[in-house]
């Protein structure tokens, strides 16, 4: 039985296409829907640029309040967008229980989530590139049906189906 439920995203352009079957598999089995997206810690790179212009307690405080600023920010645009989205389905937003936005290896987050949660199941997209990509599964994607202990519910995208078929 199907209780509860993850809904990884990478707020790429097929995110809304695959949050719809996350909300149809929730309102199918009367379930839990909890979203996670995860942001990838900022490269060596940003973090020497940032180090050359900041002095120690400017980086220090970016560190500790700008990246949880700039977590919140984000979480509030994909709560603001699902409500954009959702409209006319305010029973849909009642499905979610919580959006988090948190940072990390993206499978690796979504799995310590799904495992935090008791999730019964996890529904991600099989890619965010759009048509033309050589490879029918990303990387995060293939890492979380690889290692994931519950089910995965994995959305292709239409496009690259399309394209098949012809």
């Amino acid at each position: 039985m199907i209780r509860s439920m993850l809904y990884a995203t990478d707020l790429g352009l097929y995110a809304p296409y695959v949050m719809q079957h996350a909300l149809a598999m929730a309102r199918t089995f009367k379930a839990d829907l909890y979203v996670v997206h995860v942001v990838e810690p900022i490269g060596l790179f940003a973090e020497s640029v940032l180090q050359s212009y900041l002095d120690d307690e400017a980086l220090n405080d970016w560190q500790a309040q700008g990246l949880k600023r700039v977590m919140a920010s984000i979480e509030q645009r994909v709560l603001d967008s699902f409500r954009e989205e959702l409209a006319d389905g305010e029973q849909d937003l009642l499905l979610i229980r919580s959006v988090r936005v948190i940072q990390g290896d993206p499978a690796q987050a979504i799995l310590v989530q799904a495992e935090k949660l008791s999730v019964d199941l996890l529904i991600v997209g099989s890619h965010s590139q759009g048509p033309g990509v050589a490879t029918p599964l990303g990387r995060t994607a293939a890492r979380v049906l690889q290692l994931s202990e519950v089910p995965v519910y994995l959305v292709p995208l239409l496009q690259c189906r399309r394209s098949d078929d012809v």
